[in-house]
């Protein structure tokens, strides 16, 4: 793989997290579990990833700033630098024993993704981008698919668990968009929802009340193997809203105008 010294770096930590993931995902029994809420749960293992990417990614760069699911935010010397970690994106599947779950790194720079690795360890595929560099996975270069007709489509998004108030608002997504398409897949991973677009095995994803670290990865990724993306609402961020519709040149606008009910 030839990347930057900081996509280097993050490869390797997210390979080191992913070996301490799989060694406990084999185990998946015996680990220690305590929820956070309805449906999202933090295990031993959890912690224990992001404790592995911080050590190995502050140690090599302390100036950078940090934002990590299990460990929040911690602001760095340099602020035009940070990473943002989700340690186990998928942490539901993982906790029964479904082998849908992954690392997700990305690096910000001035407000903008620049790097990113999503590390799928237990198919060991790892997705990584740099802006202008392209996206790839493993040593192949992705691109997002080339289908143009919404009925030959497949789409991905988050179904709402517990009680969440976005599950009205999803159910009509759907209902508008299911009849148009050739399907919808919901298997509990942004991470891997936005990089299975930019490998062109979904056409498209969209969903909302997502953290920053859920997608900021990943939306590089889809941008970096062509794909569109934008917030679901006109003038809203996704990383900072947490909404995100993507999909590929000729899907995104009829895509977009359905989800949002035009």
């Amino acid at each position: 793989m030839q990347g930057s010294a900081n996509l280097n770096l993050m490869i390797k930590a997210a390979r080191k997290a992913g070996r301490s993931l799989v060694k406990d995902f084999r185990e998946v029994e015996n680990l220690q579990v305590s929820s956070k809420g309805p449906g999202d749960f933090v295990s031993r293992a959890d912690r224990e990833a992001e404790r592995i990417i911080k050590e190995d990614l502050l140690g090599a760069r302390p100036t950078y700033g940090w934002l990590g699911e299990e460990t929040g935010e911690t602001e760095g010397a340099d602020p035009t630098r940070r990473w943002i970690v989700d340690p186990l994106d998928g942490t539901t599947n993982f906790l029964h024993g479904l082998p849908h779950w992954a690392v997700s790194i990305a690096l910000e720079h001035k407000g903008e993704i620049v790097s990113a690795v999503v590390f799928d360890a237990a198919k060991d595929e790892m997705f990584w981008a740099e802006k202008g560099a392209g996206a790839w996975l493993n040593d192949s270069r992705m691109r997002v698919s080339g289908r143009r007709n919404m009925v030959e489509a497949v789409f991905a998004t988050g179904v709402p668990f517990g009680a969440k108030s976005t599950l009205p608002a999803t159910m009509q997504d759907l209902a508008r968009l299911m009849p148009a398409c050739a399907g919808v897949r919901r298997w509990g991973a942004a991470a891997l929802d936005l990089a299975y677009v930019a490998a062109g095995r979904y056409d498209g994803y969209w969903e909302r009340e997502l953290k920053a670290w859920d997608i900021a990865a990943g939306l590089l990724l889809v941008k970096e193997a062509g794909g569109f993306v934008s917030a679901i609402r006109d003038g809203d961020e996704p990383l900072v809203k947490g909404s995100v519709i993507c999909g590929n040149e000729g899907l995104f606008e009829p895509f977009r105008k359905i989800i949002r009910g035009e």
